[in-house]
């Protein structure tokens, strides 16, 4: 494809590393991170597949705020269609300072925030993420009626669980040896 080129890539090999693979950029240069004992076609297969889950990875960071606002919008038609307006917001856009929620809502002025941190989890989890937002604009509280709006997501339950294992891994010390 005309453009697009391969990054200059730098293996690093590691007597202590025994199975893992990971990779991350450096500028333009892209640091791949071997164990030792791979072969010359081990390292080239290694590298090929970190190359593509950093193409993948840097994809899903560039969802635009457009985006987001088509998923909205999806997600109102297929579980909240029956409110009309009443759910549609005025803005939904991708944000940098919240780290310590997922997403916001202001229905006031009928604003949507959903946290950067979210971009890179699974589609359904973003759904969830949003449709809770959308679902303020309906019912500004955390009450039952607001809760039977987000249960009409039916992967509401396994997004919640997502998050709160990734809240709580997030908050757990590392361990050290």
């Amino acid at each position: 494809m005309a453009g697009a080129r391969k990054p200059v890539v730098e293996v690093r090999r590691s007597q202590r590393r025994r199975r893992t693979v990971s990779a991350y950029r450096d500028g333009e240069r892209v640091v791949v991170l071997i164990p030792d004992q791979f072969s010359r076609a081990e390292e080239s297969e290694w590298v090929d597949r970190m190359l593509a889950r950093l193409a993948a990875r840097e994809g899903r960071l560039a969802r635009s705020d457009a985006e987001l606002l088509t998923r909205a919008t999806r997600l109102l038609d297929a579980y909240l269609s029956d409110y009309g307006a009443q759910a549609v917001p005025a803005s939904v856009r991708w944000v940098t300072n919240q780290n310590g929620r997922w997403g916001s809502c202001t229905p006031a002025d009928r604003t949507i925030r959903i946290s950067h941190r979210v971009q890179e989890m699974p589609d359904w989890v973003i759904d969830y993420v949003l449709l809770h937002e959308l679902a303020h604009l309906i019912v500004p509280s955390h009450n039952a009626a607001f809760w039977a709006l987000v249960a009409r997501y039916p992967k509401s339950e396994r997004a919640r669980g997502y998050l709160e294992g990734i809240a709580a891994a997030v908050a757990v010390p590392a361990l050290t040896d």
